[in-house]
């Protein structure tokens, strides 16, 4: 029995000798983290173009770009011969995550109850798993604002990315931005026909919300105040915590942007009265009839998000191609200027925003930068996303063509330096049947 024990420890150490050495978890990391793109024309937006060129991505960031990049053993490669690389897009206002069935009450959490809900917050409501969101992807779109609606201060939006496991894994910024909504008055073609009775009543409910939303402001003010000097000074005695105050504090302090929804002339000039007044950091979403003022949003420096493009005009005398050349003519004013698709199911449509308005007037590589750099510039991500520059985030597509085009296929995506996979239900679908007996 001992001679069989002894002659089987001799054996295997035999055959450890002959194994190669194991390698550790660290070594197997470190190889699937590295990956190449090569042989590629890279746009990399905020620099020249490289006609022929390659990406390193090592750790989820892009380690090296040009057209000579020295490519490690170790690197998974891509042939990109023929192809081109562009930064992902960004949609700056969706509810990806937050909405499923737009008709299923079951699947919406985009609204709280109430008027003031700053202390809510989007991202722990995001659904990684929604079947919207590969649908989002399969157009180059890899990163996007999800934002709660409907109230005057309805909550706290956020920048993910388009992938990840949690919502932990997708969080790039959170909070990028306080969601509110200027009080609306009546809008499109049917307001001229409301009773002058509608329109007065109309006009001063809009007044009162309006008096809540400065109340609610004046009271964060004096909370954040009160909080200092607490700080201050310790025999001061504290007030109770007030979560909705607590979180407009950032706000009235000018450190969290707010993301105003105001569509028309009016209330877009109410929105930057109520930025003047309460020193907010503004952001104008929607902003239809932002091209009316686009001298004043120049003056005082505040951005908006425009979009969908696509859609019909508002007004029965606007002329057809209002919302087209809507781009075109911020730009022209030297507004900055970034596009969303102020959806869930439709995000895979934002190329398509940026293409039309640049066949109504908006230089291209503009258009481009209104999907990419600029959003990132306008959330204060711009040093981690939005372009192709060694140490930002691999957030990356391969298209065989122009992505702003409708015939162009993304061909490969990285997301956070991650290879995504671009099937989607409308993708399985396709496929099930296409192969139909």
């Amino acid at each position: 029995m001992n001679k069989r024990i002894t002659i089987a420890i001799l054996i295997v150490a035999a055959l450890a000798l002959t194994l190669p050495a194991p390698i550790s978890v660290a070594q197997n990391n470190a190889a699937s983290n590295v990956y190449a793109i090569r042989n590629a024309k890279i746009v990399t937006v905020t620099g020249a173009v490289i006609e022929r060129g390659a990406i390193l991505i090592r750790d989820g960031k892009i380690a090296e770009v040009g057209a000579k990049v020295t490519i490690p053993g170790n690197a998974k490669v891509i042939d990109a011969a023929g192809l081109s690389v562009y930064p992902g897009m960004i949609d700056c206002g969706t509810q990806l995550g937050l909405t499923e069935i737009g008709s299923i009450q079951e699947t919406r959490d985009t609204t709280e109850l109430g008027d003031f809900n700053p202390h809510m917050r989007a991202i722990v409501a995001v659904q990684p798993h929604s079947e919207l969101i590969p649908v989002s992807r399969a157009n180059g779109i890899t990163t996007a604002i999800t934002r709660p609606s409907g109230r005057l201060v309805s909550g706290q939006a956020a920048l993910i990315n388009l992938d990840g496991w949690t919502w932990q894994e997708m969080t790039v910024k959170a909070p990028a931005a306080m969601a509110m909504e200027y009080p609306r008055s009546a809008r499109g073609r049917f307001a001229a026909f409301l009773p002058a009775e509608a329109t007065a009543n109309l006009s001063q409910q809009i007044e009162r919300r309006l008096k809540s939303l400065r109340d609610k402001l004046e009271d964060a003010q004096a909370y954040a105040k009160a909080k200092e000097a607490r700080a201050a000074d310790k025999s001061i005695p504290a007030r109770p915590l007030d979560h909705a105050l607590e979180a407009l504090i950032p706000v009235v302090k000018g450190e969290l942007p707010v993301l105003m929804v105001a569509h028309s002339e009016k209330e877009i000039k109410g929105s930057i009265e109520l930025a003047d007044k309460y020193k907010l950091k503004m952001i104008i979403s929607g902003a239809d009839e932002a091209w009316k003022v686009a001298s004043l949003l120049k003056e005082k420096n505040i951005p908006v998000i425009i979009g969908p493009v696509t859609d019909l005009p508002n007004n029965e005398d606007d002329d057809y191609d209002i919302n087209y050349s809507h781009a075109g003519k911020l730009s022209k004013a030297g507004v900055r200027f970034a596009f969303q698709t102020a959806d869930a199911a439709y995000v895979r449509n934002l190329p398509y925003q940026a293409g039309t308005s640049a066949a109504f007037g908006l230089p291209k590589d503009e258009a481009l930068k209104a999907v990419t750099i600029y959003p990132a510039q306008i959330f204060g991500v711009d040093k981690l996303l939005g372009s192709i520059e060694a140490g930002k985030m691999a957030n990356l597509i391969v298209t065989d063509g122009d992505p702003l085009e409708f015939k162009t296929i993304v061909k490969h995506m990285f997301i956070n330096g991650k290879p995504v996979d671009l099937s989607s239900k409308h993708t399985k679908l396709y496929d099930k049947f296409n192969a139909r007996p």
